[in-house]
């Protein structure tokens, strides 16, 4: 049980955090460089799930992505697969719950970023791509990464949403926070200890590497 919670949980939160930090990255450079109609409600909408007790999170997601959902409908109508009690549901309930702490995360080093240096990267006629990857990026990486680093530890430790949308199915969706209630719910006290102390230690690890990431580099 705890070996195959663990393999389930390292590739749930992998997919959920490579997604995270691409979309995360994107939207948070929308937040933080671009004015548009809507922005502080996408802020608030993108911040929710932070929020939100869990569950909600994933009755909105079941709403939505569910077999009979908004959207989850036409998904199964054409494809005949539902997120519903899979493992790539418990990626998208774990993503989503993580999203935020990325896009936080990104903004504000984006936001940190001296506007001058990317003017001056246009006056030597480079293009909004070329600026991004050479001069944004790098300067915006440690924070970018801190975020990253967060949204793995959350996806990691999420229960709620994932208990809504993929269940609490052993060897399919029963990740390590799911493994530990069922755990402590039958008696079996050593395997939730076990997983609960991987958890704890994961946490500890995040912690450390985000104030390491996140302290300012020291001046020569």
């Amino acid at each position: 049980m705890i070996w195959a919670a663990f393999k389930l949980s390292l590739l749930v939160v992998s997919v959920s955090t490579i997604a995270v930090a691409l979309v995360g990255t994107a939207v948070a450079f929308a937040l933080a460089k671009r004015q548009f109609a809507g922005k502080e409600l996408c802020d608030a909408v993108v911040t929710l799930p932070m929020v939100l007790p869990p569950t909600v999170t994933g009755y909105y997601l079941i709403v939505l992505l569910g077999k009979n959902g908004l959207l989850g409908r036409y998904i199964y109508h054409f494809t005949g697969w539902t997120p519903a009690f899979t493992w790539e549901g418990a990626a998208i309930a774990a993503g989503v719950m993580a999203f935020p702490l990325m896009v936080k995360s990104a903004r504000a080093a984006l936001e940190s970023i001296d506007a001058r240096y990317e003017t001056v990267s246009y006056s030597l006629g480079k293009g909004e791509l070329e600026t991004f990857f050479r001069i944004t990026l790098p300067l915006a990486l440690r924070g970018i990464l801190a975020g990253i680093v967060l949204s793995f530890a959350r996806a990691l430790g999420e229960f709620g949403a994932t208990l809504m949308v993929a269940g609490n199915i052993p060897g399919r969706t029963q990740t390590m926070p799911l493994a530990i209630f069922e755990a402590f719910l039958s008696g079996e006290d050593r395997q939730a200890q076990t997983l609960a102390l991987i958890l704890t230690l994961t946490s500890i690890v995040t912690i450390y590497l985000t104030n390491v990431l996140t302290r300012p580099p020291k001046s020569t």
